[in-house]
């Protein structure tokens, strides 16, 4: 099956594509899409992808589902195009970048500036059912995406993932963590958002970078 990816992904992640899941996993999001009703539209599935090519990669922040309301998955984890309502997670992940960095409230939650500047918004899954949360979790999109994060591990040097909830932290045995940086913390859900605030992802991310001798990313609008 022919995947339309960017092609450094596309080379980075061929045995993948190649594999015997990855054809399962393609026909049951196939017939999904015929059924109706999942998100995000096709040509944003591998969004995060596209904008953020493997060459380009500093940081990986990791998310679980896409959003299951309408119009608010554009293959980005936590992110929402502009004039769609903030979730609640991404409003807190603002104010944490206020605190940690300074700058003022965006008025929209498009993170798009984030992936060109190299922040790979990685879900674990890239599709899922209107209004039915987890719904393509266990059919091939996690093998997928670990191999994604073992291949950034393997092949690159001084990424930071950023592992927010007991989900995105089970990563870490994927990741080598003598060649990069790891930062894991509450997720910030409003349901343990109090244990997110605080924990400086944004300005601890930009001193690994400049280290390194890599730019920081501009963390706000």
């Amino acid at each position: 099956m022919e995947v339309r990816i960017e092609q450094s992904w596309k080379k980075a992640l061929k045995e993948e594509f190649e594999a015997p899941y990855f054809s399962e996993l393609a026909e049951f999001v196939k017939s999904e899409y015929k059924n109706g009703g999942v998100y995000p539209p096709p040509k944003f599935v591998f969004n995060a992808f596209e904008l953020c090519p493997f060459d380009k990669v500093k940081v990986v922040i990791l998310g679980q589902d896409p959003y299951h309301g309408t119009g608010q998955a554009h293959g980005l984890s936590f992110s929402v195009p502009e004039k769609v309502a903030m979730p609640p997670s991404l409003r807190n992940i603002y104010k944490e970048i206020i605190d940690d960095v300074g700058g003022k409230m965006p008025a929209h939650g498009n993170l798009e500036h984030w992936a060109k500047q190299g922040v790979l918004l990685l879900n674990a899954t890239l599709t899922v059912r209107a209004g039915n949360p987890g719904s393509h979790q266990n059919k091939g999109w996690e093998n997928f995406t670990d191999a994604v994060i073992r291949t950034l591990s393997d092949k690159k040097e001084h990424i930071v993932f950023i592992l927010w909830g007991r989900y995105a932290r089970e990563k870490k045995k994927l990741i080598d963590v003598d060649k990069h940086l790891v930062l894991e913390s509450a997720h910030p859900s409003p349901f343990s958002a109090t244990a997110f605030f605080g924990s400086k992802p944004f300005s601890k991310t930009n001193a690994y970078l400049e280290k390194q001798g890599e730019k920081g990313i501009q963390w706000t609008l």
